[in-house]
């Protein structure tokens, strides 16, 4: 059993091949933490608990001045108990009190794991998974807490989430509801995170904690392109191909805080969950609270180890099924070369130029709807403009299909535009605070989410389209943060739910219409990488990565998201040049191989295009394609991160070839010899270099490296191409 009771009877044991995570209950009341890192064959109380009389201490039990919660190493915090470290959860009482005295109750051990009722959750199998079901109980309230673990037996991997049970009479409020705490007996720590912005997305950020809190968080209605739910605790001379690593991601699209506490002894403390900030749940008799689910990795190979157990497991347990071992096609995006000015005509002889050249999908973007011809109207009136589309969408599929194509459909489906027909019949079913006019941004307002009616409506215009079979993929934009935190659909004393109502009303539309449309490819989107998150991702196989598709731009988003999502669900485009976003020019064959390690598509107008780009172009897909399982599916390894110059390096690896990507970011004078490790491949093999034809062992590869050429020019890419050819025996 890879969860089991210790001989002492008070240590609960997770362990599977690779991991070990050790709990103990302590005066038969409180549960903590003893050990999380690689595999113990046993625990016996090596590291025992210091229990030492400190100043300013309470004490739970007045006979013992050593023991107090001040410092002990807890799984989940106590309110108003002498633990004053950052909490885990907050219930307020129908007296407006917030002391609660969780006892520890019972433990259960189960195969498999049950999902999160409106939330998006990993799967778990009885033979892949085993859960801990530890419960706590308040007696005075008749509250229960219950703490959940879920050990995956083949991965480095446990997750964990919390439940709020009211076994009492009176009314209750969830002030905070984490869903993950960890006491850590170290603090000597390098925190990572990924900060960035709008086109700007996942820059890394790696710095030694420090005493006291250390907090990213958001609280713009979603995840936001500004902090990435996740953090990792690095030991100080970790890297990506050596040394241990401890990460943290939230399972969730809303509002979400991350921290951790270098308290005053020197241990760490991990906390994650929904954001405390305008937060309040209220939770009657007989009902319960569930959190996200929270997913903690832990690597002794360094950052490289931690991405590739992130991305099995998203890949194999979290996305949809349909799409996990699917091939993702290759898109042409009509945004950068129509935007707004769509019309039948333009759009027949775009698709015929991607046609031509090898595209698969050919992706209406905005301005097909309503009177959209900016973006000041028409968001929520999902009709088609006949004066643009006088077949409508039907039609112009029907012709995109014709060519050999699938088709594909912009929405943005939870905004409004007060300048709408939907607007005039329903101003009601916006987001608002009441008395206040509601706050626009880009001339658009939220729909309410958290009201049924408004997410049936919104399952009833996706579904009028997608049931007539002619739409492959739908591309999910979400531009704009929320305001005005209000809803007319629920009470005053339950308006502190609405950010989470919201949340859970777009996962009921999106559970709703994929699993009614299976085949359907959805792509998250808001407003590129505004809402990657591993949420959207249980419903959307690929997110459209930044809107900046500027190829040196991309390198280091791509680099970043890599940390966490595998290349297969990052859309990356090629698009003109001088770069819309960032006005830099940069070659096509570089434009190409940047798109090519992620979701290879296309956004530029190839109407317009030399015959000399569209052969390149065409040649680019022809590899791609040729190349499309190793791209997708091979292991993603990360070999150089972007330093000063921009200069970065990755591959591409499954059990018969490999493709390094160089990317030599600026030019620079006087540059040192270039030798680039490869590290991966294996040592006892010989690998065929499919440029030269040369023969080299996977161990010279590995660490003698390959020569990276003087390179003259801004922002050149290289490929290297190897193929195993015989497995090299040893030499005596």
């Amino acid at each position: 059993m890879p969860i089991f009771l210790e001989k002492d009877g008070k240590t609960l044991h997770l362990q599977n091949k690779q991991i070990s995570y050790v709990l103990s209950i302590e005066k038969d009341k409180y549960v903590c933490h003893r050990y999380w890192g690689r595999r113990l064959e046993s625990f016996n109380g090596s590291t025992q608990l210091q229990m030492i009389d400190r100043g300013f201490a309470t004490n739970p039990f007045p006979e013992e001045r050593v023991f107090s919660l001040n410092a002990l190493p807890l799984e989940t915090s106590t309110q108003q108990s002498g633990d004053h470290r950052i909490a885990n959860y907050t219930i307020r009482s129908h007296t407006n009190q917030t002391r609660t005295d969780f006892i520890f109750k019972k433990f259960d051990i189960l195969s498999g794991k049950q999902p999160l009722k409106g939330l998006p959750t990993l799967e778990g199998e009885d033979t892949t998974v085993t859960t801990l079901i530890i419960t706590l109980y308040d007696d005075i309230q008749q509250l229960e807490m219950k703490l959940y673990y879920h050990l995956y037996e083949q991965l480095p991997v446990i997750t964990r989430h919390v439940a709020f049970l009211n076994h009492g009479q009176q009314d209750v409020f969830l002030d905070n509801a984490g869903s993950l705490q960890v006491d850590i007996a170290a603090a000597t720590f390098d925190l990572l995170t990924l900060y960035g912005s709008h086109t700007n997305e996942a820059n890394i950020s790696r710095r030694k904690l420090q005493n006291g809190i250390q907090k990213i968080e958001s609280t713009r209605g979603v995840s936001s392109p500004q902090h990435q739910p996740f953090l990792a605790l690095l030991n100080p001379n970790t890297d990506e191909f050596s040394g241990e690593v401890r990460a943290f991601h939230l399972i969730y699209s809303g509002n979400f805080q991350a921290q951790v506490e270098v308290e005053q002894y020197g241990s760490a403390r991990v906390q994650l969950g929904i954001n405390t900030e305008g937060f309040s749940w209220k939770l009657s008799p007989g009902g319960s609270f569930d959190t996200p689910e929270a997913v903690m990795v832990y690597s002794n190979h360094g950052l490289n180890e931690m991405s590739h157990t992130f991305h099995t497991l998203y890949q194999q347990y979290l996305c949809p099924k349909s799409f996990r071992n699917q091939e993702r096609p290759i898109v042409l995006n009509t945004w950068e070369a129509n935007y707004f000015d769509i019309s039948e005509e333009k759009s027949e002889k775009l698709a015929e130029a991607a046609a031509q050249i090898g595209i698969e999908m050919f992706v209406l973007d905005d301005g097909w709807f309503g009177k959209r011809n900016d973006d000041t109207s028409s968001l929520g009136d999902w009709m088609e403009n006949k004066d643009k589309l006088p077949n409508g969408i039907a039609g112009l599929a029907e012709t995109v299909k014709n060519k050999g194509m699938k088709f594909g459909l912009w929405f943005e489906p939870e905004m409004i535009s007060p300048n709408s027909e939907l607007f005039k019949a329903h101003p009601d079913w916006v987001i608002h605070t009441h008395g206040y006019k509601p706050i626009e941004g880009r001339r658009q307002l939220v729909l309410d989410l958290s009201n049924p009616e408004v997410q049936e409506f919104l399952i009833n215009v996706l579904s009028k389209y997608l049931i007539t079979g002619k739409i492959d993929y739908i591309k999910w934009d979400m531009n704009r943060h929320l305001t005005d935190i209000g809803s007319t659909a629920f009470p005053k004393d339950q308006q502190g739910e609405i950010s989470h109502r919201y949340i859970l009303g777009l996962y009921r539309i999106l559970d709703t219409l994929v699993k009614q449309f299976p085949n359907v490819l959805f792509e998250n989107c808001s407003s590129g990488g505004g809402r990657f998150d591993p949420g959207m991702m249980h419903y959307m196989a690929q997110t459209w990565t930044s809107d900046n598709t500027d190829a040196l731009c991309r390198t280091k988003i791509q680099y970043g998201y890599s940390l966490l999502f595998p290349p297969i669900m990052m859309g990356a485009h090629v698009s003109s040049v001088p770069n819309h976003q960032v006005g830099r020019i940069t070659s096509l064959e570089t434009r190409g191989r940047v798109a090519m390690s992620g979701n290879l598509g296309y956004e530029l107008d190839l109407t317009e295009a030399a015959e000399e780009e569209l052969r390149e172009i065409e040649n680019q897909i022809s590899f791609y394609k040729q190349q499309r399982k190793l791209f997708q599916f091979g292991k993603f390894y990360r070999l150089k991160a972007p330093g000063e110059y921009f200069e970065s390096a990755w591959m591409f690896k499954n059990e018969k070839e490999a493709i390094i990507v160089y990317f030599n970011g600026i030019a620079r004078p006087a540059v040192p010899v270039n030798y680039l490790p490869v590290y991966y491949l294996e040592d006892l093999a010989i690998y065929k270099d499919l440029a030269t034809g040369r023969l080299y062992s996977g161990s010279e590869l590995n660490y003698a490296g390959v020569t990276i050429p003087r390179v003259k020019e801004d922002y050149k890419t290289l490929i290297y191409h190897f193929e195993k050819v015989e497995p090299q025996t040893n030499k005596t």
